[in-house]
């Protein structure tokens, strides 16, 4: 679906079902870099358990217009605009890394729109490696392969190709997209504030071989949070919609029936 908000087109998989009124509202928000594509295998899934279910395109990540926006805190200023203009107040939001913090920060600028939270590969803060930034920074795909090294519980799995080099793909997507978005991260410093803030339902889901926001960390996240939940996936790294894409968004149906 395409909403226009500030004058920009911005896309939003909706797993083949339009809105309706009715209905709980699912919104998933990608990582840095990426798009909507990564929750391929789970926006559907989610789909036909009965809810529905915004993938979206951050303004100018995939099919989405506009400049990639600076900060967490924008980005969930601008979050707030989109569910204004279309009119949904009922959301659980899934976020995967950035937007993990994206969706703790608009929680706690915004919690009457929230029920659930469900944070994938998470972590109250996330400050990214220099050599990363500065590879993105320079537009060199060498930022990608870094991403694949440091993102898979098991690189050799994608000998094939990177799922994560199909949705970055040009030295300028890098430079003006996935470096925006890590010096984002980076940046952000408002999580344990957020996260104690946080007073609703909320799911982690880790990877066990996690070596972007390890298990010590997403753990030490939900500790901060009353009565959260945790669910480990074994032998399974950051890209987790990825490498166990079906445990997780059965684990994330069985969160949201309770």
């Amino acid at each position: 679906m395409i909403y226009k908000i500030q004058n920009n087109k911005i896309f939003a998989s909706n797993g083949g079902r339009e809105l309706s009124r009715d209905k709980h509202t699912l919104v998933l928000i990608h990582g840095s870099g990426l798009s909507h594509i990564v929750w391929s295998l789970t926006e559907q899934y989610l789909s036909n358990q009965g809810y529905n279910v915004l993938s979206l395109d951050l303004p100018g990540h995939g099919n989405s217009d506009g400049e990639c926006l600076e900060s967490i805190e924008d980005i969930a200023d601008w979050l707030e605009k989109f569910f204004t203009e279309i009119n949904i107040n009922d959301l659980t939001l899934i976020g995967h890394s950035q937007g993990c913090l994206v969706s703790l920060e608009y929680s706690y600028k915004y919690p009457k729109r929230v029920n659930n939270l469900v944070f994938v590969a998470a972590s109250y803060k996330m400050p990214v490696n220099q050599d990363l930034i500065d590879l993105a920074s320079s537009g060199s795909m060498d930022a990608i392969k870094l991403m694949m090294k440091w993102g898979y519980g098991d690189p050799k799995r994608f000998i094939g190709g990177n799922p994560v080099q199909k949705i970055i793909n040009s030295p300028r997507e890098v430079s003006q997209i996935l470096a925006v978005d890590l010096k984002a991260c980076n940046n952000y410093k408002n999580g344990i504030t957020a996260a104690k803030k946080i007073k609703c339902p909320t799911l982690f889901i880790l990877g066990d071989l996690d070596k972007m926001t390890t298990v010590q960390k997403g753990k030490e996240f939900a500790d901060l949070i009353p009565n959260s939940k945790v669910h480990l996936i074994k032998q399974c790294g950051h890209m987790i919609m990825y490498e166990n894409a079906f445990e997780m968004r059965e684990k994330i149906a069985n969160f949201l029936k309770k």
